[in-house]
C-alpha cells in the first residue's frame, strides 16, 4: 500500500459538461517544501536534523581524544555502539507512540534525552560513565528519528517526500565542514569536554521552530476519530530483547575470553526472536519489496558507520594527524552525501531508483576498501578524503531512497511501525558490525593503539593490521548490499 499525505486536489465534478473550459492562463506550479503550507515545518524539522548532524561530526572528531584521556581505547567501539544499542529500544517505543498519539511527544522527549546524554558524557570522569551518557543519547536519538519519519509521512504528499529527505541530507553539509573544524579547535584549545557540553545549547532553536508546526500539521493520531489502541506489550518486550541481546553480544565481542561465550549465547537467544518479530517477514532472506528495503538500510548503514567510526582513530594514531585534520578528512563527505540525495530526489530519476541504489552501494564498497591504503606510509592521507567523498555520494542516494521506498510501501497508520523497523535494521546492523569490527580490532592488538601516546595528534599506532581487518570485511558487506538493491521492487501481479 502507498502512504498518502495531505491531498492537494479537489474531487472531480460528476457532470463533465459542467466543467469550465480550459484556461489559457498559466497555472501556478504546486508548492514545494518551502511553500507557504510547509515552510515553517520544513525549516523546523531540518533544524532538528542539523542539530543531530553537528553532534555526529563534532563528537566523532573529539572521540579519539576523549577515549585516550579516559584510558578507554580498548572500549572505543562501545562509545559508538552504546548509542545504537539503546536507540533500538527507543525506535520501537517511538513508532508505537507516534502511531497512537502522534509524533510530537516522542520528538520532544527525544530531543531532551539527547541533550541530557551529551551533558553526561561531557562531565564523565571514567570511560564507563562516558559510555552511559552515549547510551542516554541513543534513547533520545531513537525517539527523534522515527518521529521525524512519521511527521514526513503525515504532513507531506508523496511527491514532496524525496525533496524533504534531500533537504535532510543537505543539512549535513555545513556541519560536516564546520563541525570537525570547530570540534578539533575546541578539543585542542579548551579540551574535548566542551564539545559535548556545548552542543545542548543548539537544542533551543529546533524546539522553538519545529514543535508548533508539528502540532498544527501532524500532531495527533492518523485517524482522530478511531479509538486509540494500547501499546503492544509484546513489541515492547521484543524491543527490550533486541537491545539487551545486542548489548550482550557487544560485551562478549570485546571481552575475548572463554567465559564471554555465556553472555554471547544469552545475547543471541534474546536477539534472534526479537529481530524476527520486529522486522518485516522475509527480511533475513531479502524477500522482494519492503523486506529488502529494510535489509538494505541495515547493510548500507552498518558497513559504512562501522568503517567510518575507525577512520579518525586510524588517522590520529597511524598517520599522526591532529583531531582537527582527521575530522576534516571526512568533511567533504557532507557535501557529496547531500548531492547524492539531491540526485535521487529528481523526478526524472524515479524510474531508475533501484539502479541508483545498486550503483551507490558499489561506490560505498569501493570507498571503504580504499581507505586503509593510507596505512602504507607512501600513500598520501588526502586519499581518504577523496574516497570518502565518493562513498558518501553513494550513501546519499541509498539512504534517501530507502526512506522514500519505505514510506511509499506503508499505509499512514503503519508509518511509525515500519519506520521503526527501518531504523532498527539501521541501528542493529551498526551495533553488530561495530561489535564484530571492535572484537577483531582488539584481538589484533588495536586496544593498545596510542596507549602510551598522550599528546594530541601524536602518532602512536603500531597495529595497521587491526585497522585493515575492520575496513576490508565492511567493504565486502557493502558489496552484498549491491545485490540486495536488485530486490527492492515488488513483483508485478
Amino acid at each position: 500500500m502507498t502512504a498518502l499525505g495531505p491531498r492537494d486536489v479537489d474531487v472531480a465534478p460528476t457532470d463533465i459538461s459542467a466543467e469550465p473550459p480550459p484556461s489559457s492562463e498559466p497555472q501556478p506550479s504546486p508548492e514545494g517544501v518551502l511553500g507557504k503550507r510547509h515552510r515553517a515545518l520544513s525549516i523546523g524539522i531540518v533544524s532538528v536534523v542539523l542539530l543531530i548532524a553537528f553532534e555526529a561530526t563534532a563528537v566523532g572528531t573529539a572521540m579519539p581524544v576523549a577515549a585516550r584521556e579516559l584510558h578507554g581505547i580498548p572500549l572505543y567501539a562501545f562509545a559508538f555502539s552504546a548509542y545504537f544499542t539503546t536507540s533500538l529500544f527507543a525506535m520501537v517505543l517511538s513508532g508505537q507512540w507516534a502511531d497512537r498519539r502522534g509524533p510530537l511527544a516522542p520528538l520532544t522527549t527525544g530531543i531532551a534525552a539527547f541533550a541530557v546524554g551529551l551533558l553526561l558524557s561531557g562531565t564523565a570522569g571514567t570511560m564507563m560513565l562516558f559510555i552511559l551518557g552515549r547510551a542516554v543519547q541513543g534513547l533520545g536519538g531513537g525517539l527523534v528519528i522515527v518521529a521525524l519519519y512519521v511527521v514526513i509521512s503525515r504532513a507531506y504528499p508523496e511527491r514532496l517526500r524525496p525533496a524533504i529527505l534531500a533537504a535532510f541530507a543537505a543539512s549535513w553539509v555545513v556541519p560536516s565542514v564546520v563541525g570537525p573544524l570547530a570540534s578539533g579547535a575546541i578539543t585542542e584549545s579548551l579540551g574535548w569536554r566542551w564539545v559535548f557540553v556545548g552542543i545542548p545549547a543548539l537544542v533551543v532553536f529546533p524546539l522553538a521552530l519545529a514543535l508548533p508546526a508539528i502540532r498544527r500539521m501532524a500532531g495527533g493520531p492518523a485517524d482522530p476519530d478511531a479509538p486509540v489502541p494500547p501499546f503492544d506489550g509484546k513489541q515492547i518486550r521484543l524491543a527490550l530483547g533486541i537491545s539487551l541481546g545486542a548489548g550482550l553480544l557487544q560485551y562478549a565481542g570485546q571481552d575475548l575470553r572463554w567465559l564471554s561465550l555465556l553472555p554471547a549465547a544469552v545475547g543471541a537467544a534474546l536477539l534472534v526472536p526479537a529481530v524476527l518479530g520486529l522486522l518485516p517477514k522475509g527480511t533475513y532472506r531479502a524477500a522482494r519489496g519492503l523486506p529488502s528495503v529494510v535489509l538494505l538500510r541495515g547493510v548500507a548503514a552498518g558497513s559504512f558507520i562501522a568503517a567510518e567510526s575507525f577512520v579518525p582513530l586510524m588517522l590520529v594514531t597511524e598517520r599522526g594527524l591532529s583531531p582537527t585534520m582527521a575530522g576534516l578528512s571526512l568533511a567533504v563527505g557532507g557535501g557529496t552525501w547531500a548531492f547524492g540525495s539531491f540526485v535521487q530526489s529528481r523526478p526524472r530519476m524515479e524510474p531508475y531508483r533501484e539502479r541508483l541504489v545498486s550503483f551507490g552501494m558499489v561506490l560505498v564498497a569501493a570507498a571503504i576498501a580504499v581507505v586503509p591504503t593510507v596505512l602504507i606510509p607512501s600513500v598520501p592521507v588526502w586519499v581518504v578524503a577523496v574516497a570518502w567523498g565518493f562513498g558518501c555520494f553513494g550513501m546519499g542516494m541509498v539512504i534517501a531512497s530507502t526512506s522514500v521506498l519505505l514510506l511509499k510501501l506503508s499505509a499512514p497508520e503503519e508509518a511509525g511501525t515500519n519506520s521503526a523497523a527501518l531504523q532498527i535494521s539501521d541501528g542493529l546492523s551498526n551495533v553488530m558490525l561495530l561489535a564484530i569490527g571492535g572484537a577483531v580490532f582488539a584481538a589484533l592488538g588495536g586496544g593498545t593503539v596510542a596507549a602510551h601516546s598522550t599528546g594530541v595528534g601524536a602518532g602512536g599506532g603500531s597495529h595497521p593490521a587491526a585497522f585493515a581487518a575492520v575496513f576490508l570485511p565492511m567493504a565486502g558487506v557493502a558489496l552484498v548490499g549491491a545485490w540486495v538493491a536488485t530486490r527492492l521492487r515488488e513483483r508485478e501481479a
